[in-house]
């Protein structure tokens, strides 16, 4: 009799506690989601977290680097975040084929002390855009207008970013007997990939007005902001609120008043706390009053007096904010407390609080039009 083999019950192997781990951990695109979701909500730091949590379990994570460089730019660590967008791009080993638009977008706008790389990295991004749209050419199905619509706003945007390092003056380029031509071909580019995009005809206004031609600035002008002037301000389709903070300051290079606070009105029904909005409805006010002294002493059946009081209260909130909000632009503020230096000098002071009528104001504009009635000197350069 042959010897009986002994049956043993098979057990199933119990999982490892780093499977069991894993099993409980949330999914990269969970983690993902709300990373992107804490980063909209401006709570830079989770964010952050969440970010390098993805990164430990996914190291190549192209997303969770946009993210982390995000999160690192916005904390101010901008050398952290430059290292980071950096490995998105050729020649980095890591780096994604093709790599994402929005590292060469941040690395442009991150090379203030090299221009000639802020160009490299608009132009590489450009070129991205312009194979995303002809991919999406030839694959109709895949992609919708507003996409499409997208990309295209996308590339104006990197182009004029490009005519702005050619214009500025802290730059040689703008010495470059080849800065004209190239920014005349850099905004007929951006009019051709996306016709009538205010953006570029913006941008077309600002050099006209360098080469003193204000009646073809003022066209363009015109052009750019009849396209959204009757939005809603939380309209979507309006101009990021920076752009229609530069349209204002063209409008007040042209002495285009009425425009110039039409504009301000919508930003601040979206956004009542936007410091260089009140700074530009105070510098306004400041000089219509100006040249309401200068044409006899009213400008739209407003008296100068009221006018210099206006521009007092915007930029005396102007100020408050800035303070409160910590802000950077120091040359702004400096040059806030400048102008309300000049108003006060002149007796004009705040609207009361509880916003009856006063009249120290006026009287400080009468006392200083008795005594010497000569015009008002103000530089505004």
């Amino acid at each position: 009799m042959g010897r009986t083999r002994t049956k043993t019950k098979k057990v199933k192997p119990s999982p490892s506690n780093s499977n069991a781990e894993a099993a409980e951990q949330p999914s990269i695109s969970s983690l993902l989601e709300k990373a992107q979701t804490l980063v909209v909500q401006c709570d830079y730091g989770l964010a952050q977290r969440f970010a390098q949590r993805i990164l430990e379990r996914e190291p190549r994570s192209v997303e969770a680097k946009e993210v982390l460089g995000v999160t690192q730019l916005e904390t101010g660590d901008i050398d952290s975040a430059k290292q980071t967008f950096l490995t998105l791009i050729p020649p980095h080993p890591d780096a994604p084929s093709p790599p994402p638009v929005s590292a060469h977008l941040y690395l442009a706008q991150l090379s203030d002390d090299d221009p000639h790389s802020a160009l490299q990295h608009y132009q590489a991004a450009v070129n991205i855009m312009n194979a995303q749209l002809k991919g999406k050419e030839r694959a109709d199905n895949s992609t919708t207008p507003e996409d499409e619509s997208e990309v295209r706003q996308n590339i104006v945007r990197a182009l004029i970013g490009m005519v702005e390092i050619w214009m500025d003056p802290s730059y040689d380029l703008c010495f470059d007997p080849a800065a004209e031509k190239t920014c005349e071909d850099l905004l007929n580019l951006a009019l051709q990939v996306d016709p009538g995009n205010s953006e570029a005809l913006q941008s077309l206004a600002s050099v006209r007005l360098s080469q003193q031609r204000p009646d073809d600035a003022k066209q363009y002008l015109e052009q750019a902001w009849t396209s959204w002037k009757d939005f809603e301000a939380d309209d979507s389709r309006l101009p990021p609120i920076p752009t229609r903070l530069a349209l204002v300051r063209l409008f007040l290079e042209l002495s285009l008043f009425t425009p110039a606070l039409l504009v301000l009105q919508g930003i601040m029904a979206f956004d009542d706390q936007e410091v260089e909005a009140w700074y530009l409805e105070g510098w306004c006010f400041f000089l219509m009053a100006e040249q309401a002294q200068e044409t006899g002493g009213k400008l739209d059946d407003l008296t100068w007096q009221d006018l210099a009081r206006d521009a007092r209260d915007c930029l005396e909130t102007c100020q408050t904010l800035h303070i409160n909000q910590e802000h950077p632009d120091t040359p702004l503020l400096e040059h806030t407390r400048e102008l309300i230096g000049k108003l006060d000098a002149l007796g004009i002071q705040p609207s009361p609080d509880d916003a009856e009528d006063g009249d120290d104001g006026g009287e400080g504009w009468e006392d200083v039009e008795d005594s010497d009635n000569e015009s008002v000197d103000v530089n505004m350069s």
